[in-house]
């Protein structure tokens, strides 16, 4: 057939299909395909998959694809990782995306990382942490081995655990390899807190010594209290030390002569934590960067300032019943803008710039449930038989694991958290090292740290 002819019949079969019915259609377009031959069927199988599958990611512009992408979930964006080289690319590179998922995981985000790749990275670390955890395998234990009486005083700080015991005995631990880099002969130690140079000791037999590591020598020894001193706390740049007794009162003392500088009363119970702190909040009472001193006792929370006056007088007593019919754990976190208690009815979080409590978490069973670290996504508590990690988030218990049985004391001194940068989000690098310790019946200290990522 000549082209020419060829056009015009076309045309007249067009117009003549175009009025036919859905049905009619479809009976010529069936008749048509059963006269072809494979040159016509290849040809009409291409051109169907142009027409019919048309790649909205390829086609449309990278912005607007992002878009549409942050509607679905991050386990339908990692199926559709698998369509095509394209869309793994465009979908990887969706940071917004994957920085949501991140965050929704309890993760920290750093804006500074350019890699647009980086994010889906870090979200399939945190998938395969986060399901170790609410599977109880994200932890593992160890011991550390080396006192030959009760260990009642524990401290943690920069991969290093320092114990002291009823042998008359402190020693440095390093967590990480189980080793013991210093023991030095001490006094019966309450409460213990050190750095590089120095080891601070609060003692059954009322008094508080400062000693040297390198050498063992006692270097400065403070004597005044008339009850076991169960809490210490000092801060090098202020030159000074306070102390927390089972007399009731809490001492000041220049950290470098040894001289009491304050005695602060109030307190109706032994006084088992005293903190300084930097605040980080304005109040009427105290402006960000002024040194605070917090003390506690069963029933009271009490907030000090940090001054030299003889009287000084106490800014605030914090409770959690008027009547003294609820006591307090032997727990306190202070980070300059919260101050976050355990009680049998439950976790009370105060803000520090106006002492109004913010909220009560109450988990299920929390009556013998205590605190361990507070931060700005989870929380770390135990009891008698689990170690617990709380999405503050939800107020959910996401993770257990089990303990043995140890010796909890009544002033909580015998157990403590590890690292706890993770409390106010993960990142990948801060989920390592110690996440809990306790000193055990066999004068041995049991550990919880965390499990190197799969």
């Amino acid at each position: 057939m000549e082209k020419k002819d060829f056009e015009a019949w076309l045309d007249n079969i067009s117009i003549t299909f175009l009025s036919l019915t859905d049905l009619q259609k479809n009976e010529t377009l069936d008749h048509l395909i059963s006269l072809s031959g494979a040159v016509q069927l290849r040809h009409l199988s291409n051109n169907l998959e142009i027409l019919l599958k048309r790649d909205f990611l390829k086609l449309l512009p990278l912005e607007l694809s992002f878009y549409l992408l942050k509607w679905l979930d991050p386990q339908t964006l990692l199926t559709c990782c698998l369509v095509s080289k394209q869309w793994n690319k465009v979908i990887s590179a969706c940071t917004e995306v994957w920085q949501t998922a991140c965050k929704n995981l309890g993760w920290q985000i750093d804006d500074s990382v350019q890699d647009p790749l980086h994010w889906k990275k870090v979200y399939l670390k945190a998938i395969l942490r986060m399901k170790q955890l609410k599977d109880h395998e994200a932890f593992e234990t160890s011991s550390l081995i080396g006192h030959s009486a009760r260990v009642y005083a524990l401290y943690y700080k920069d991969g290093l655990l320092c114990t002291g015991s009823d042998d008359l005995s402190a020693k440095l631990w390093d967590v990480s390899t189980g080793q013991c880099i210093y023991g030095i002969q001490t006094h019966t130690c309450a409460a213990v807190k050190f750095d590089e140079q120095k080891l601070v000791t609060g003692s059954f037999d009322n008094t508080v010594a400062c000693w040297e590591w390198s050498s063992g020598t006692k270097t400065q020894h403070f004597r005044g209290h008339t009850g076991a001193v169960f809490s210490v706390d000092y801060n090098d740049d202020l030159d000074i030390l306070v102390s927390g007794s089972a007399d009731f009162t809490v001492k000041v003392w220049a950290l470098s002569t040894g001289t009491c500088l304050n005695t602060l009363t109030g307190h109706t119970e032994w006084v088992t934590k005293v903190v300084l702190q930097k605040c980080k909040v304005k109040s009427l009472m105290h402006s960000p960067g002024d040194y605070i001193l917090l003390s506690a006792d069963k029933y009271e929370i009490k907030i000090w300032p940090i001054g030299r006056e003889i009287n000084c007088k106490c800014l605030k007593t914090l409770s959690v019943s008027e009547d003294r019919s609820i006591s307090l754990q032997p727990r306190l976190h202070f980070d300059g803008k919260y101050i976050v208690c355990s009680s049998a009815l439950g976790l009370y979080q105060w803000d520090f710039a106006s002492y109004d409590i913010l909220r009560v978490i109450k988990p299920p069973d929390f009556s013998n449930v205590s605190l361990l670290g507070f931060g700005e996504i989870f929380a770390l508590l135990f009891d008698n038989r689990y170690l617990y990690i709380m999405d503050l988030r939800t107020e959910k218990l996401i993770s257990r694991w089990p303990l043995p049985e140890y010796r909890k004391s009544k002033r909580g001194s015998s157990f403590l958290a590890g690292e706890m940068s993770w409390l106010n989000g993960l990142n990948g690098q801060n989920d390592m090292g110690l996440v809990f310790a306790t000193s055990m019946p066999d004068h041995s200290i049991h550990m919880v740290l965390w499990k190197e990522h799969g």
